[in-house]
């Protein structure tokens, strides 16, 4: 919860400050230059996240890596703090390494929880995914309105101060963790009595057809996260420039609507988690779930077509319940990608090299991010609402096509549920 109130709470306002003037006290950058920082930093947080599967497999263990990450996080965030340009950048790499340690293993944690073949677990990421976007919702509302009504490295210092509070809980709370160091060996599915003889990379036929549908969920998850992400991007500048700051006479900085898809998550994820439990065995299967989640993105990019014709014309700022459909919509979408393809993970990987799946299953992530961050030049260069169009389009094909390969996908899954 208190690194994502750090994450979410510096992302919120993030492109802001690249873009907004020097006499403003943000860095001057032009809004293509500020999008690709921006989607460089979130998605090499992401894709390291890989090299901290390998870290806690082979050296560190699932425990100790989260430890040492939120520390060097926190030291990122109060680096962030002091204004000259170097300590930006510097920042900006010690939240990557920190991240990318701690955030496939608090993942591989939760999933140790779990006994092999437990039917809860998605439902259990469901609401460990509720819990962890607290941080998420109040991240935007405290750091976004300090950054931006007040100071910018005020907003930086505060994140920091959100995860030395994580690091100190997660200390204290360390007993209700389960055996945390050997977590791998729990998280994956029983083996039989007579294993397959190993393949190619000590890996049997059955743990290879597991990984290449892992693979499959990790093609079409960057797609998901190129839209999605763009909440940090392309549409946190619709927002700040196109879309009206006020609700029923409050006026609200523009970073708060990076709370918006967080209160939708507090306030979906235990009803996701409640049907995937109550349907038992109609609960849809996984690749079923990623494709629902692809629909509902392309969903809310389709939602904002309108939208963004209504804001080309002068000086208009479009109704903020538009933004706050479309963001509905996603998590709807996420609430079926996410938390269920952390489980699947989970349960499809090889128990020796789960850590490592999990960091290439968040490499989805890092990819998508990328995307989103480049994304940002459109916003510049085409008319919104045909920018808001074609990327509604890419999600509803790729949705198709998921749909279509559900049954080959739950043929390569071996059994796994």
């Amino acid at each position: 919860m208190w690194e994502r109130f750090s994450y979410y709470g510096m992302r919120a306002f993030l492109i802001y400050y690249m873009t907004a003037s020097v006499a403003a006290g943000g860095l001057g950058f032009p809004v293509a230059s500020a999008g690709n920082i921006y989607g460089l930093y979130t998605g090499s947080a992401w894709g390291a996240a890989i090299l901290g599967g390998i870290i806690a497999d082979r050296w560190l263990g699932q425990y100790r890596s989260v430890l040492i990450g939120g520390i060097i996080i926190a030291l990122g965030h109060f680096t962030l703090a002091f204004r000259p340009l170097p300590f930006f950048y510097t920042g900006l790499i010690f939240i990557v390494v920190g991240t990318g340690l701690l955030k496939p293993n608090v993942s591989t944690l939760v999933g140790g929880l779990y006994a092999p073949g437990d039917a809860r677990r998605d439902a259990g990421f469901s609401l460990f995914y509720m819990g962890i976007n607290l941080g998420a919702l109040f991240g935007p509302l405290v750091a976004g309105y300090l950054a931006q009504e007040v100071d910018w490295h005020i907003g930086f210092a505060c994140a920091g101060v959100g995860m030395t509070a994580g690091l100190i809980q997660y200390v204290v709370g360390r007993n209700r963790l389960q055996s945390p160091v050997a977590q791998p060996s729990q998280s994956a599915e029983p083996r039989t009595t007579n294993p397959e003889p190993p393949s190619a990379g000590g890996l049997s036929a059955t743990e290879m057809k597991r990984l290449g549908a892992i693979v499959i969920f990790f093609l079409v998850a960057i797609l998901f996260w190129g839209a999605y992400e763009q909440a940090g991007s392309t549409l946190a500048l619709f927002a700040d420039r196109n879309t009206r700051l006020e609700v029923f006479g409050f006026a609200f900085p523009s970073s708060w609507f990076q709370s918006v898809q967080p209160i939708f998550v507090i306030t979906l994820a235990p009803i996701a988690a409640w049907i995937w439990i109550r349907l038992r065995d109609r609960d849809p299967s996984v690749p079923t779930k990623l494709a629902l989640g692809v629909l509902f993105m392309g969903l809310a990019f389709a939602v904002l077509v309108p939208a963004g014709a209504m804001a080309q014309g002068e000086g208009v700022r479009v109704s903020p319940w538009w933004l706050v459909a479309s963001y509905g919509i996603s998590e709807l979408g996420e609430l079926c990608l996410y938390p269920v393809g952390l489980s699947a993970v989970t349960k499809l990987s090889p128990a020796r090299i789960v850590g490592v799946m999990m960091g290439v299953w968040m490499l989805s992530n890092a990819f998508g991010n990328m995307l989103a961050g480049s994304s940002a030049r459109f916003f510049v260069s085409m008319p919104l609402q045909r920018y808001f169009a074609v990327v509604a389009i890419i999600l509803f094909v790729t949705a198709a096509v998921m749909f279509v390969l559900v049954r080959p996908i739950k043929r390569l899954m071996g059994g796994v549920r």
